[in-house]
């Protein structure tokens, strides 16, 4: 068990860049995945994600004429399916709803539409049941994947060429570049305790556009506890922290774009039903610590619902 621990804290070691967000949280680009619904076989499911993000702030970080309160919205058809017991595959399916607003001038703008697909696939490096000294089950599992985001999301590129060089490039449905993701899961359980970590860092590529979103790191940890209701209902109270850092956005594959990039750190309380087939989820972030686009940034409180059905 020892050894265990200490190689998967290595491993989060390694996947963590030595750079310092899309921005952080917000935007395009963005996958959390959290604690993943009860099954055994496969699920399918919808996701709802809200998350608001404030831009063009001055240099203080004091709001202008120009400064931009923007929604980021997403309808996510998310779902998994297990291949024997070691393999999985999974696949993130978004539709996005971007709102922004000037108040200084009073312009609005808005966007919809199919986001950036991603796929990933999964192995089970282990998962070991052992029973205690004092007749308690500890049962704890780690899964390896690799992930690619395809390019399906509209990228417009009016909007960096109409905004300053060193402004954010957030306010897209898609990326327009593919994308590369890798992923490792981590779940420890003493009878009806547990605690899930999840550790990511995706590598972004060039667009056809010239522009390179910075690749981004991700890992929470989630301590949760189950409660059974006479075997038919099972709630899961779950808290925890989330750690997102981004490196900055680049040009023509060497100019940094200066207001991009960052980190955060977010608190997270949530819960998770689940009855039979169907599972229900819930949890809301909150940001206790960030540095986002040079300071010229701010995201709000985030959260997060989800539905789905095993079978």
């Amino acid at each position: 068990m020892k050894h265990t621990i200490i190689t998967l804290l290595l491993c989060l070691a390694a996947l963590r860049p030595a750079l310092a967000c899309d921005i952080c949280g917000c935007g395009v680009g963005t996958y959390y995945l959290g604690i993943l619904p009860d099954f055994n076989k496969r699920f399918v499911g919808l996701r709802y994600q809200h998350r608001p993000l404030t831009t063009h702030l001055g240099p203080s970080g004091n709001r202008t004429p120009l400064t931009a309160d923007e929604t980021y919205q997403s309808y996510e058809l998310w779902g998994a399916w297990n291949f024997g017991t070691r393999w999985r595959a999974m696949a993130i399916i978004p539709y996005n709803f971007n709102r922004r607003e000037i108040p200084g001038s009073g312009e609005t703008g808005e966007k919809s539409g199919l986001g950036d697909v991603a796929l990933m696939g999964y192995y089970k490096v282990f998962e070991q049941l052992t029973g205690t000294s004092d007749n308690k089950i500890l049962i704890h599992s780690l899964w390896a994947g690799v992930g690619i985001k395809t390019p399906t999301g509209q990228y417009d590129n009016s909007e960096r060429t109409n905004a300053s060089q060193d402004s954010p490039n957030n306010f897209q449905l898609g990326t327009a570049s593919t994308d590369f993701m890798a992923n490792l899961a981590y779940d420890i359980r003493l009878m009806d305790l547990g605690l899930n970590v999840n550790a990511s860092y995706k590598i972004n590529t060039e667009n056809n556009y010239a522009y390179r979103y910075g690749n981004k790191f991700t890992a929470n940890a989630l301590f949760y506890y189950k409660f059974n209701i006479q075997n038919r209902l099972r709630i899961a109270p779950n808290a925890g922290i989330m750690y997102e850092t981004q490196e900055k956005d680049e040009t023509q594959k060497r100019y940094p774009v200066a207001q991009s990039g960052g980190y955060a750190t977010t608190g997270i309380i949530g819960l998770e039903l689940n009855a039979g087939r169907l599972s229900l989820g819930a949890n809301h972030q909150l940001l206790l610590d960030q540095h986002l686009a040079d300071g010229r940034a701010i995201a709000g409180n985030r959260w997060m619902a989800h539905v789905s059905f095993a079978f």
